[in-house]
């Protein structure tokens, strides 16, 4: 026995087609984007209540600047990194390919390498330490990452791997066999736990970077779970028979992390 997936149309409503200059046009609302775009009002609405509480440390605009260039280093980062790790086989044979997005592909790590750029530009424009904006900004980023898991699960993209447990999923894209539905573990413990894990731990500790340690220590860890259940990717399969590609860019994460964490106070 496996549940059936809820096959659920990833367009919410299409508009047009337009014919512009002799081509036809048929843009749409996705769920996907749709999903992405709720986390990132949570994030803007969040990020807002903190500056206004921050007795003038932060002020709205400043919250919006760092919005709009996280934002880019999200959608930059997110789709060199997935051509770099994922598909740089594609990228050499044709580079044209990293513009290809229609064709799908987004990158965490790399998202997170371009949130991390954006963060550097924000703390020299507003003359503030990294670890200041990096603090301000990881309690919010769960909810981004789990409003996308739940776009991956209605795209029917990322299932896991065969397993007869009783939630067991059928995925059109994946086959007659039932897989685990690890987008959906991803949006609990990346999402959901995280986001609950860092409220928590931004409560009892003022240590500069400490916040940015737990999310990467978090993450990394929460990734490294899923990735033991969640299919590999196709064209690169398991390193030495037993690690993903993710699995290998999420421990530096959870190194790096742990000595955010237990690095003396006031180590810069």
């Amino acid at each position: 026995m496996a549940l059936n997936f809820p096959n659920i149309d990833p367009v919410i409503v299409k508009f047009g087609p337009f014919d512009i200059f002799g081509q036809t046009f048929e843009p749409a609302l996705r769920w996907y984007g749709f999903t992405y775009l709720v986390g990132f009002v949570a994030a803007m609405w969040l990020l807002n209540r903190q500056a206004d509480r921050s007795n003038g440390l932060w002020s709205r605009e400043q919250v919006s600047d760092l919005l709009f260039y996280g934002f880019l280093g999200v959608i930059l980062g997110g789709r060199i990194g997935y051509v770099l790790f994922y598909h740089f086989d594609y990228f050499l044979a044709s580079p044209m390919y990293l513009f290809k997005i229609s064709e799908g592909g987004m990158s965490f790590h790399g998202g997170l390498m371009g949130v991390i750029t954006a963060m550097i530009y924000i703390a020299w424009k507003q003359k503030r330490t990294f670890f200041a904006v990096a603090d301000m900004v990881a309690p919010v980023v769960p909810i981004g990452l789990g409003a996308g898991r739940i776009g991956n699960f209605i795209n029917g993209e990322l299932w896991g791997r065969v397993t007869d447990v009783p939630w067991a999923m059928v995925f059109p894209s994946g086959g007659p066999e039932p897989r685990h539905p690890s987008q959906l573990y991803q949006f609990a413990l990346e999402g959901v736990a995280l986001f609950l894990l860092l409220y928590w731990f931004s409560k009892r500790t003022r240590k500069v970077g400490a916040v940015s340690g737990m999310f990467l220590l978090g993450y990394g860890i929460f990734r490294v779970i899923v990735e033991t259940v969640r299919q590999p990717d196709a064209q690169l399969g398991l390193y030495w028979g037993f690690m993903t590609m993710g699995q290998i860019l999420s421990v530096p994460m959870i190194l790096f992390g742990l000595y955010l964490i237990l690095r003396p106070e006031g180590k810069q």
